[in-house]
């Protein structure tokens, strides 16, 4: 294994929720009465909720309440990207750590336990810990300095997620895919 200690985020890298977001925004915004693309709200999504909520519905009161209630119910069947649970499991069996940070709140355990990965973590740090949001790299420092990761590496799926990492010292890898993560990771 070439790292001890692997930080993952959660939506895009672990679970494939892209498109569970994106239909959820797009009922959403129907809700209001605005027809949009799929794939343009897809790749709004991908930058962050919030540019997507100034792109689509900047004056919408209450639209992300409203967004995350209906993202909430269809993530109510979760799915990972395939491979995701055997390489957990494979990192734990040979003594590596894993460690998820994720802006979302609490839900973030549901969806663990849903998806049978909950007891392949450490620790989960959820919006509910309090830390500033991504690419603040607050809460990897506080993972870096608790359990004294000195062969550590961020894996995420955005820009934010590898500019945290990187401020906390650490080593980092923009998700693609499995394939491609395992050849990095050399396992």
């Amino acid at each position: 294994m070439k790292y001890h200690d692997y930080i993952w985020d959660l939506g895009g890298t672990l679970l494939d929720n892209y498109e569970t977001s994106t239909a959820a925004f797009v009922e959403t915004l129907a809700q209001f009465g605005i027809e949009e693309e799929h794939d343009k709200v897809y790749n709004a999504l991908k930058v962050s909720t919030a540019f997507a909520i100034d792109r689509f519905a900047p004056t919408i009161e209450n639209f992300l309440e409203k967004y995350k209630e209906n993202e909430a119910r269809e993530l109510e069947h979760p799915a990972l990207f395939e491979g995701v649970p055997a390489l957990l499991e494979e990192i734990s069996d040979q003594g590596g750590r894993n460690f998820l940070v994720s802006h979302r709140n609490d839900q973030v355990l549901e969806i663990l336990e849903k998806t049978g990965i909950a007891a392949y973590f450490t620790e989960v740090v959820t919006a509910s810990s309090g830390f500033k949001r991504k690419p603040n790299p607050e809460s990897m420092i506080y993972l870096r300095d608790k359990y004294k990761i000195s062969s550590g590496i961020v894996i995420g799926d955005r820009p934010i997620d590898i500019e945290a990492g990187q401020a906390a010292g650490l080593a980092t890898h923009l998700f693609e895919n499995i394939v491609t993560l395992r050849q990095v990771l050399d396992m």
